[in-house]
């Protein structure tokens, strides 16, 4: 539940005018990638009808995912890559058509990388419900209209399935190993217990056994923000012209979300009270830089994601709990039999390092824990930190 993207996991830093000056525009009603948009570096599979965890079902459900190496030829050696929140399938490659954004995992996938592509075949999808080009709230419905306000209710254990569905359909029976970080981190440990003769190793970066009350919490105040927008319309603004949308309501979201993302300390050595532009904020007119902070990566956000799969995907992660319907977490993490790396940071105040000591210790297995400044998201930027232990995990 980060930034996960190159642009947004960077150090925290001061906005510039040309930053302020980038976003004048009106904001979409939407930012999800749309049919008939540049496809850029996207594949697609189209999968039959998917059942879901609390009923009901999706009739078909389209999944758009990129990979990069080489697959061999008993297919021993895919990685599957499950991105958080806000990310997407562009995990390697340079902004352009199609891609709003850098690859949000440049520092550890790639020829070479920590994820070598020059041995591993790296595939990563979309998750459904999400909004790059996967079967989501803004995709179209067989009435040909979005999804909107219709889509259905989702788990973790709902987008698991589809994932297994999804490598089915690519030829991939069993993953040399699955990593995911935050809310992929949660899909990972779904993996290794859902579906443990299907994968050799798991990698979960930053990412607990079970959404708890806090995080809960957090996500509540987050969805009630958008949907106290006008613009929302219950849901169903698809058609509404720039400007007009619920992009006010999923830019704070999006502002309250990043105070999780990020270590008070960071926040703190970085702006500490420094004005933006030397404007006062004392009774002026002007703002504290870490204000504008906020405030234009709550705007930038607006340009690539989209309402609706924030509410069902946030709504996902609240009900992620491995141990529901199983006996509880322990006898649920029995059921892994996959080599695990769960590695945490100690500056998470998101899913604190417990959560992660928690699940490494009902697998037998030590919590690696980085000291970082960043907090949750030390795990997309602190590469030379979390990279040699996914390379470790790759070598046994």
């Amino acid at each position: 539940m980060d930034w996960q993207t190159a642009a947004d996991s960077v150090p925290s830093g001061f906005i510039t005018e040309a930053n302020v000056r980038a976003l004048l525009g009106k904001p979409p009603a939407t930012g999800a990638w749309r049919d008939g948009d540049p496809v850029g570096d996207r594949r697609f599979v189209t999968l039959g009808a998917q059942l879901l965890e609390a009923g009901g079902s999706l009739p078909s459900v389209r999944i758009a995912y990129e990979t990069w190496g080489t697959l061999n030829d008993d297919a021993s050696n895919a990685v599957l890559v499950l991105h958080a929140l806000t990310g997407d399938s562009h995990v390697l490659g340079d902004a352009g058509p199609g891609h709003q954004t850098n690859g949000w995992w440049s520092g550890i996938v790639g020829p070479g990388g920590y994820i070598d592509t020059d041995r591993w075949f790296v595939v990563a999808p979309n998750m459904l419900g999400g909004c790059q080009g996967t079967t989501g709230p803004s995709s179209p419905a067989p009435s040909g209209h979005e999804w909107g306000s219709r889509f259905p209710y989702l788990t973790i254990r709902d987008q698991v399935a589809t994932q297994a569905a999804f490598s089915d359909a690519i030829g991939i029976r069993r993953w040399a190993a699955v990593v995911g970080g935050s809310m992929g981190g949660m899909q990972a440990l779904e993996w290794s217990v859902g579906f443990p003769e299907r994968l050799e190793r798991v990698a979960v970066l930053a990412a607990p056994a079970v959404s708890d009350a806090d995080e809960i919490a957090l996500n509540s105040i987050q969805l009630e923000a958008i949907r106290m927008d006008p613009g929302f319309h219950g849901g169903d603004y698809y058609d509404a012209k720039d400007g007009d949308g619920p992009h006010a309501g999923l830019a704070l979201a999006r502002r309250m979300a990043l105070l999780s993302y990020r270590s008070p300390s960071e926040l703190n050595d970085r702006f500490r009270r420094t004005w933006q532009s030397g404007i006062d904020p004392l009774g002026g007119h002007g703002k504290f830089a870490v204000e504008s902070y906020l405030d234009f990566h709550g705007n930038k956000f607006t340009r690539r994601f989209d309402a609706n799969s924030y509410l069902v995907l946030a709504t996902a992660m609240s009900s992620h709990d491995i141990g529901r319907g199983r006996g509880g977490t322990a006898r649920a993490l029995a059921q892994v039999t996959a080599k695990s790396l769960i590695l945490g940071v100690d500056s998470d105040r998101l899913f604190p390092v417990a959560a992660q000591q928690e699940i490494a210790a009902h697998l037998g297995v030590e919590a690696v824990v980085i000291g970082s400044a960043f907090g949750h998201d030390a795990f997309l930027i602190e590469h030379e930190l979390v990279g040699p232990h996914l390379a470790a995990l790759l070598e046994h």
